[in-house]
């Protein structure tokens, strides 16, 4: 990522992660972890939307707690408000891992590591509008309360001042000196949500992390609160973090476009530039399950498939699992025969066991040995994608034991693709369909 010297980067994201523990048993022994969040990388600059897209459970709503401060990273580091020198200097540092350099940005910079003053100040700049907007106010608080409270906390006003203060952010997203007094369930959902706002936006923060602000709210009022956003941001020069899944809003909200699955970015890059050309599979399946971005008749198209278990995600390409351009070399592994196998309860019922010397290579043992015949036929059946079948490097019968070894490969990073556009795929263009 080359940094510009001149602009200020709100948040410089560095190979973040975050793990939650799966624990089973009576002992609640900690068995494995779920991903939410797998090394993600970008910068956030000063005065820009930035749109974070995917499909539920991919990590969007994760990533946004642990950027606001409300989630501790497993790993990996979010940066907040670096110049362009800065920026630089800490990429050098991470690249050679100069320990001296490193330590000092991380101690000014990194959200994490604050101490209690840069932690205040941080918390000060960066507010998060959640999508439950009723959930996120308290309802025994008046509205006079909550767009109050972080005034108060910062001891920024007092008495009728405050008073005043509450009166002026209400009416900047719509409201009024009528709604001061009165509590959450006394308004609809598209109010609520600017009584959120405005809550956000009371201490002139530089960043807002918005996440799904308009889901629950009907079109209507979506629209509006899209346009007192747009406005606030061209008045004010706020930076937001726009997470959603509706991709026609994010288009018309956001400079640039980060495109999440199963817990990493697989794509970003300008929005015009990746509507109108996708390079990662994900991207375009995105865009051709929403009709109204392609202005094609010929009727829905869905993502087919479900998506891997976050737990275990898959080698090489994350999306290989459904991707129609799949080559051999995308990552094909054990736990691919295995969902095969789920699709035939019959020969999946006979399965014992799954010894795995390496994702690619291992021994699946059943009950008999018709079923490692059916097993080894099946590999060689038509229900079988071609590119996976071309990825198994051999497949071998031992009475009720079949071993097999696929093609290893390394994991699919994300590299550039021209001027500040990123992707992770083997393909350099995605075929015409």
């Amino acid at each position: 990522m080359t940094a510009n010297t001149d602009q200020r980067t709100v948040l410089a994201v560095r190979d973040l992660k975050k793990h939650f523990p799966i624990k089973d048993g009576a002992l609640q022994r900690t068995v494995g972890q779920v991903r939410a969040v797998d090394g993600v990388s970008f910068d956030l600059r000063r005065g820009e939307t930035l749109g974070l897209v995917g499909e539920s459970g991919c990590g969007k709503t994760t990533l946004g707690r642990v950027l606001a401060g409300l989630e501790k990273p497993t790993s990996g580091g979010v940066y907040f408000d670096l110049s362009g020198s800065q920026l630089a200097q800490l990429d050098q540092a991470l690249r050679s891992g100069e320990g001296e350099g490193l330590a000092q940005l991380e101690g000014s910079h990194r959200v994490d590591q604050l101490d209690s003053a840069s932690w205040r100040r941080f918390r000060r700049n960066t507010q998060m509008v959640f999508q439950d907007s009723f959930s996120s106010l308290n309802p025994r608080h008046l509205v006079s309360d909550i767009v109050g409270r972080p005034l108060r906390v910062y001891k920024e006003a007092s008495g009728s001042e405050l008073r005043e203060r509450v009166v002026s952010l209400l009416e900047q997203v719509g409201l009024g000196r009528q709604h001061l007094y009165r509590y959450p369930h006394q308004f609809s959902g598209g109010q609520r949500q600017r009584i959120s706002i405005a809550r956000a936006l009371a201490l002139d923060p530089e960043l807002v992390i918005l996440d799904e602000p308009t889901s629950a709210l009907d079109v209507s009022v979506q629209a509006q609160i899209l346009n007192l956003l747009h406005e606030l941001q061209q008045s004010r020069g706020f930076t937001f973090l726009f997470i959603t899944h509706d991709l026609s809003v994010v288009r018309h909200m956001a400079d640039r476009i980060a495109v999440m699955y199963l817990g990493r970015i697989v794509e970003s890059g300008d929005t015009t530039e990746l509507f109108n050309d996708p390079i990662h599979p994900y991207t375009e399946a995105l865009l051709r399950a929403n009709p109204d971005l392609t202005g094609e008749d010929e009727g829905f198209h869905g993502l087919e498939g479900t998506v891997p278990d976050p737990a275990r995600p898959p080698q090489g390409c994350r999306f290989h699992t459904r991707c129609v351009y799949a080559t051999p070399d995308c990552g094909w592994e054990i736990d691919d025969v295995v969902l095969q196998l789920e699709d035939t309860p019959a020969l999946f019922d006979k399965l014992v066991g799954v010894e795995r010397r390496s994702p690619f290579d291992a021994d699946l043992s059943f009950t008999d040995g018709a079923a490692s015949l059916s097993l080894a036929s099946a590999l060689d059946g038509n229900e079988v994608p071609a590119s996976m079948k071309a990825a198994i490097e051999q497949v071998t019968v031992q009475n009720q034991t079949v071993s097999i070894r696929f093609r290893a490969v390394d994991e699919v990073l994300l590299t550039p693709r021209g001027t500040d556009r990123l992707a992770s795929c083997l393909l350099d263009a995605l075929p015409k369909r």
